[in-house]
């Protein structure tokens, strides 16, 4: 299917969009859902909690018998040394049960992959193969009660004892418990536990520990402590709990000691010299978690729409002028409703796979440099908020699209809804991940203007708009706000990339830049030798513009979204796709400038008027694209098996024919009843 509908303009190439959406990891993809079509990995509605526990744990069995989970671990220990093919795979398992795949996530993803990057060969030969094999089974205790997204304060201590040669691991309060844990309520024999290195009376800051908590028949250890977390919003197959320690002694050689080591006589040694920067290089190891929920983010958004739009596409509410109720999917909100979020969901995939090669390219060593590994923690920061706020919105629409069939949990959105709720605060909060992002940007900014004066910076500050890229996707500044009113002198113009590219990148730099303007002056009239009063003032500014950084890294993540469809774009070789992709990206694009519309209005960027216009066009895009909707989502390639949607199944358009059969039968058979409202029609007519 592809290039000119016959009589209706351009058609996609189902397989080559989806060829696209796949990505370079197509087959580690296909090879994953083939395996989440399989009955004995799926989600069963209502099943009580601690059934479902076992029931995912036994499925962790099912993964390890189908090779499913070796692809990044090293060939020497049986893996493939796959990392891009690894998440890829990994985000496919959302279809099957998100409790699978977020508890097989635990087990090689975090607590394996702890491991792998924060252990050397010695810990990799030792306690890898029974990892992989699960016969030991794993905790990845990071997060405490009293500290979730501040890793670096946490308060548990690893202080050595040079005696021993031993840690001593240790909770000394409450707020320092572990939390959230899976696999520590039940089913955890060891967790990699992060604590404070202390010894010789220097902490050294947070490390990596491998701690056994249980015996391997579920027994606890001398010292470690367990409650369970009960029942969660979602994500109940998985245990999840408490863990605390009492003075637990473990071998010296249990430190992770790649980027941290202690000698037998307690001497610390590294060599990354800076605290901080070493605490920045472990804790940026661990990034996957926050690619793959990216990308599963994204699949449970396909999987929303796809079951939506085909309902939406059978299911027909009120008589058309036709006589025949109307199909959902023709009624203007619906489209509204529906067809913009498969542009996001477009953008978002696009981007995914973005990410996901700059991941590849570091964890595989092909582009292993500080640069890039700090150029992928910001773009795994950007991406992932977006993405998982958007699915929770997507289900959310989708769900109330379907009316009270998106409700029976048999059509799977409310249980993804629920699923997903946690994927907005995991592997970092949504909003602390953005200010990290919105922070990247000042230092990038800051190096352009080192040494400028504040008469340099207003002149920045009113030529915002610009086209040169540095580094990944952190934009420079370039010609002037001025350009713009020539470029985007109409809605015609406005529909070029290279005018949403102006648009959206101006966005984000001017924020930026005014963020910057009232940091420079924060200081201002405080003397220069009161250090703790100009830091007070920097500290009173900061967060005062906290909220406005934050919305200016929001703006640098959508921006790099439509660049990724952008870039996707000009790969599409078929016409007929190109054409109906353009559309869709133009959708996404516009669609982000009429979001932001009050900012664009108030900073004097574009007018009332042309608001107006973009409006009107969105919607002439959306009608455009009604026709393509089942094509879109068909192109996502969710088989009937990994969807599991009974109303998303063709069932509803056989009820549709049903009933219209009937009825045609029973008006032919002359035995259809005469509404009141004829018979009155009637007799008026008769009286006249």
């Amino acid at each position: 299917m592809s290039g000119i509908n016959s009589g209706s303009g351009p058609r996609i190439d189902v397989q080559q969009v989806g060829d696209a959406l796949l990505g370079k990891w197509k087959q580690e993809r296909r090879e994953s859902r083939r395996l989440a079509e399989d009955p004995r990995l799926h989600t069963i509605p209502g099943q009580p909690m601690a059934e479902h526990r076992e029931r995912v744990l036994g499925q962790l069995g099912i993964l390890v018998e189908e090779g499913a989970i070796q692809r990044a671990y090293p060939a020497g220990l049986g893996g493939g040394d796959n990392h891009g093919g690894n998440i890829a795979a990994f985000q496919e398992l959302v279809l099957a049960d998100p409790s699978l795949q977020i508890k097989s996530g635990v087990q090689w993803g975090l607590f394996g992959a702890a491991i792998l990057h924060l252990g050397t060969r010695e810990h990799h030969e030792r306690w890898l193969p029974d990892v992989i094999s699960l016969a030991l089974p794993g905790a990845f205790a990071m997060t405490e009660i009293g500290h979730g997204s501040d890793v670096a304060s946490i308060g548990t201590t690893a202080t050595y004892d040079p005696d021993t040669e031993e840690f001593e691991i240790h909770t000394p309060f409450a707020g320092a418990w572990k939390e959230f844990l899976g696999n520590a309520a039940l089913h955890g024999q060891a967790a990699v536990v992060f604590a404070q290195l202390i010894t010789r009376g220097v902490n050294h800051g947070v490390h990596a520990f491998f701690v056994p908590i249980r015996t391997p028949g579920g027994e606890m250890l001398p010292g470690v402590g367990s409650e369970d977390d009960g029942v969660k919003g979602g994500l109940n197959g998985i245990d999840n709990g408490r863990l605390h320690f009492t003075r637990v002694r473990i071998p010296r050689e249990n430190l992770l000691n790649r980027y941290g080591d202690v000698a037998p006589d307690g001497t610390y040694s590294s060599a990354i010299e800076s605290p901080g920067r070493r605490f920045f290089t472990m804790i940026g190891t661990l990034v996957q978690g926050r690619v793959s929920l990216d990308g599963s983010a994204v699949r449970a958004m396909q999987a929303a729409l796809a079951i939506a739009i085909r309902y939406g596409s059978e299911r027909r509410q009120f008589p058309g002028a036709s006589g025949r109720e109307t199909v959902l999917l023709d009624y203007g909100q619906h489209q509204r409703r529906l067809i913009p979020r498969l542009a996001q969901t477009y953008a978002m995939a696009f981007a995914d796979e973005r990410l996901l090669t700059v991941f590849d390219e570091v964890f595989s060593g092909a582009r292993d440099t500080e640069e890039n590994r700090e150029d992928l923690e910001t773009l795994a920061a950007a991406l992932k908020p977006l993405s998982t706020w958007a699915a929770l919105d997507t289900l959310q629409e989708a769900r109330e699209a379907c009316g009270g069939a998106g409700f029976m949990a048999k059509n799977r959105l409310v249980g993804l809804r629920a699923d997903l709720d946690i994927y907005v605060t995991f592997e970092g909060d949504n909003n602390v991940l953005l200010q990290l992002v919105g922070k990247r940007l000042l230092t990038d900014y800051a190096e352009q203007f080192r040494g400028a004066d504040r008469a340099a910076l207003l002149r920045a500050a009113a030529s915002q708009l610009g086209g040169r890229v540095s580094r990944f996707g952190l934009h420079q500044l370039g010609q002037s706000i001025a350009d713009l009113g020539q470029v985007a002198r109409s809605v015609e113009s406005m529909r070029s990339p290279e005018s949403q590219r102006a648009l959206l990148t101006d966005r984000v730099q001017t924020m930026i830049s005014e963020i910057a303007l009232a940091l420079r002056d924060a200081a201002k009239g405080v003397p220069k030798d009161d250090k703790r009063a100009r830091a007070t003032a920097n500290e009173e500014v900061f967060n005062a513009q906290q909220h406005k950084l934050i919305e200016a890294a929001r703006a640098h993540g959508e921006l790099l979204q439509w660049e990724a469809f952008t870039e996707t774009l000009e790969r599409i070789e078929d016409p007929g796709s190109r054409q109906v992709l353009t559309w869709l990206r133009d959708l996404f694009g516009l669609g982000l400038i009429e979001r932001h519309a009050t900012w664009y209005l108030v900073s004097g960027r574009i007018s009332g008027q042309r608001v107006e216009a973009v409006t009107a066009y969105i919607d002439r895009l959306i009608a455009r694209l009604r026709p393509h909707a089942l094509d879109l989502v068909d192109a996502f390639g969710l088989t009937p098996e990994l969807l599991r949607a009974e109303i998303a199944t063709g069932i509803e358009e056989e009820r549709q024919d049903d009933a219209r059969a009937y009825v045609e039968a029973q008006v032919e058979a002359g035995t259809w009843p005469v509404h009141e409202k004829e018979l009155r029609k009637r007799g008026a007519a008769a009286v006249a």
